[in-house]
């Protein structure tokens, strides 16, 4: 924010002061909103989101001391001048108390105006400069101390990095609880918007009635219930970063209306017929394959051509099994410290359960476990403070009676060795049926080169449809 982009919100009943004012700061550089109440003030507060509250003492409604502390509740940084024909020293000290920035007199000085006026500019400017500093601190981690050292978010990092510089637009896949936002923040964060706004939109958690109401804004009066102007997200996002989130989620004559504003870049609140030139760089995420989406109808094609420019795809946690126990101390380590405890570690069975978990809701599952557990512990962590459930290791079909016992008449060698095949053809089948027979994606899920499997399931006379997909086995 600076001079020639603040707004200074006017509140006087007189009009002639108002004009007055108004055409003073407009000569300055500054933008001008008048409010003759102070309802209508709180409301234009609330909607405009003001740089400067510029306020008589005595107006209709309510107080000008009353209006600074409501409008306090709505924005705290907002500085507040009061202006009064009553100057004395209660009144400045009560002005002070309900938070004005200062406090001026009629008949004022229209040097004494400006300076006071544009010394709140600077420090409103200061405190968001403060903030968002403090805000880049707090988010300076990396994704690989975010989400892991594996070798696949290594490979995801290089992705976000060589996107980040350019303007495309994303399709970030991932199912629930990967972490699709944060890898939308650090796309953010490396590219040249950084420094404008990044405001993310979970399009599955609001109603299909009112998503384009968020997203394009309202006009006053264009529905009912709407009394006041409302931006939507494309606005609060000008210069930076929005991100839809579940946009497989949105109805589809919402995505024709998206499908427009990308195309014309500029967009129209419910009820306007004036357009708003929006710029912005668009991100989105799906826990779904978007194809698969088109395919069966439910997304437009259209659509999914124009934001598919870039896509980035966020392995499950059970494809990563060397970020686990990573995570799993980060978040020990994280949970102690809110928690003021000192649980030092797991034992060997936790870790065992940790790796053999599945991990269906990924990292965002493990991190409510993890607290839950150093919740429950007093020194270590077991496999019972964990509350998850590992799948049973896989064993060889019961004997029926009538059948010779597996390991009757036989040496410990054989019975032995019979075990093992048995237990090799039970895992590889489970893990080729999971991905619908990909031999070099099972190879990836069970640390294993795809020669060997090749090998091992023509040996086995394992069968299951799906394809090799032996492109893949690089």
């Amino acid at each position: 924010m600076t001079a020639l982009n603040a707004r200074v919100l006017i509140v006087d009943d007189e009009k002639d002061i108002c004009a007055i004012l108004s055409d003073l700061l407009k000569r300055e550089g500054l933008k001008t909103i008048v409010a003759h109440d102070g309802n209508t003030a709180l409301k234009i507060i609330r909607s405009e989101m003001p740089d400067v509250l510029l306020v008589d003492f005595k107006i209709p409604g309510m107080d000008g001391m009353e209006l600074l502390k409501r409008a306090k509740e709505v924005d705290p940084d907002l500085p507040g001048i009061m202006i009064t024909a009553y100057a004395d020293v209660y009144g400045a000290v009560e002005a002070m108390r309900a938070g004005a920035h200062d406090y001026m007199s009629k008949p004022f000085d229209h040097h004494e105006v400006i300076r006071v006026v544009r010394r709140a500019v600077a420090e409103r400017d200061l405190k968001r400069k403060l903030m968002h500093l403090s805000s880049r601190l707090h988010e300076s981690h990396s994704l690989t101390e975010l989400m892991g050292p594996s070798d696949a978010i290594g490979r995801l990092i290089s992705d976000v990095n060589r996107v980040a510089k350019s303007d495309f637009t994303v399709v970030i896949l991932g199912e629930t609880g990967t972490g699709k936002e944060l890898v939308a923040s650090a796309i953010h964060k490396a590219s040249p918007r950084s420094e404008g706004p990044f405001v993310p939109v979970d399009c599955g958690a609001i109603p299909a009635t009112l998503l384009e109401t968020e997203l394009f804004g309202h006009e006053k009066g264009a529905f009912t219930g709407a009394e006041v102007q409302k931006p939507g997200k494309f606005e609060a996002a000008q210069g930076g970063t929005l991100l839809l989130d579940e946009i497989s989620n949105m109805p589809l004559d919402s995505q024709a209306k998206l499908l427009r504003v990308l195309q014309e870049k500029k967009v129209y609140r419910v009820g306007g017929t004036k357009p708003l030139k929006v710029d912005i760089r668009l991100l989105t995420s799906c826990n779904r394959d978007l194809e698969a989406e088109v395919e069966a109808g439910s997304f437009r094609r259209d659509l999914f051509y124009r934001l598919n420019e870039f896509t980035i795809r966020i392995p499950p946690l059970r494809e990563r099994k060397e970020d686990i126990l990573y995570l799993a101390k980060r978040f020990l380590d994280i949970t102690n410290v809110e928690l003021k405890k000192t649980v030092k570690g797991f034992t060997e069975l936790a870790l065992e359960a940790l790796l053999a978990y599945d991990w269906p809701g990924n990292v965002r599952q493990m991190k409510s476990a993890m607290r839950r557990a150093v919740l429950l512990a007093n020194d270590v962590i077991t496999e019972k403070h964990l509350d998850i459930e590992t799948a049973p290791t896989p064993s060889l079909p019961p004997t029926p009676k009538d059948e010779k016992v597996l390991w009757k008449d036989l040496p410990l060698k054989d019975i032995v060795r019979r075990s093992t095949t048995a237990v090799e053809r039970e895992v590889l089948t489970q893990v080729l049926r999971s991905t619908g027979g990909n031999k070099a994606k099972a190879a990836r899920l069970l640390h294993i080169d795809y020669k060997t499997i090749f090998t091992k399931v023509k040996q086995l006379g394992i069968s299951i449809d799906g394809g090799d997909h032996d492109q893949e086995k690089q």
